[in-house]
């Protein structure tokens, strides 16, 4: 077997498990719980997990998603982050080749923990989005040195547009508009894509967020003005689907 073959083949079997540990991080880490060390429990009734329990998707499934102690559901979301951080390694592996496959998955499971803490959160910590930016400087000076400039360009303009329509909210409705999370992260995007993709992420984003809100309605939620609702995951959406085909262009 070649070797580009074998690492590709570890890369998607390791997915799941990255899943299952961005389940627990997202979960314990806003809380102050470690996520590193120690023991996996059930949240419900605390009880220590054994092997059994901690095989991706297919524990979830072989259970019928209780907890097999308390007998507490387990919720859905475990084995669709788990499919999810599966589906972004299986992604750039049919549209990329070479290392760029390896860094678009890692780029792909930064945005799936950055969408999942907003979602459940609304939190988009710096010591993610900071990186994030430096990393997307570095992967444009490695792989498009020519167009350096234009990924400098895209991290700071990219801050300073959701930057700027957030001063503007607070200044003439007196309350916050946008989280201080969304224009680092919006910055972090265009460092990755240039300041050609930023329009292109914000018209994702607004479509993603604009079904967010139908499908939100039509499960009864109430949505008024003043609701807190995130803007992260759709950013994230955005910024991922311009990475792997690039902005729109009017013809």
């Amino acid at each position: 077997m070649e070797p580009s073959i074998a690492a590709n083949l570890f890369l998607l079997m390791s997915a799941p498990f990255v899943g299952s540990f961005l389940n627990v991080l997202t979960e314990r880490w806003p809380q102050n719980e470690p996520f590193v060390r120690g023991r996996s429990h059930c949240d419900h009734c605390g009880h220590p997990l054994g092997w059994r329990d901690l095989i991706p998707i297919l524990s979830w499934i072989i259970a019928r998603a209780k907890c097999r102690y308390c007998g507490a559901r387990i919720s859905i979301w475990h084995p669709v982050v788990e499919l999810s951080a599966l589906g972004i390694a299986i992604w750039p592996l049919a549209e990329l080749s070479g290392p760029i496959s390896w860094i678009s998955t890692i780029f792909g499971w930064t945005l799936l923990t950055l969408a999942m803490l907003d979602l459940r959160w609304l939190w988009l910590p710096n010591v993610l989005t900071l990186p994030l930016c430096l990393a997307g400087l570095l992967v444009a000076r490695m792989t498009r040195p020519p167009g350096m400039l234009d990924h400098l360009i895209g991290a700071g303009l990219g801050y300073a547009i959701l930057a700027t329509a957030a001063w503007i909210y607070r200044r003439y409705r007196g309350r916050e508009g946008l989280g201080e999370g969304d224009p680092r992260l919006f910055g972090a995007l265009g460092a990755w894509v240039g300041w050609q993709g930023l329009g292109t992420i914000l018209l994702y984003a607004g479509i993603s967020g604009l079904l967010f809100l139908f499908v939100q309605a039509r499960a009864g939620r109430a949505i008024q003005s003043t609701t807190r609702l995130p803007f992260g995951p759709h950013l994230c959406l955005g910024g991922w689907l311009v990475w792997l085909y690039g902005p729109l262009y009017a013809e």
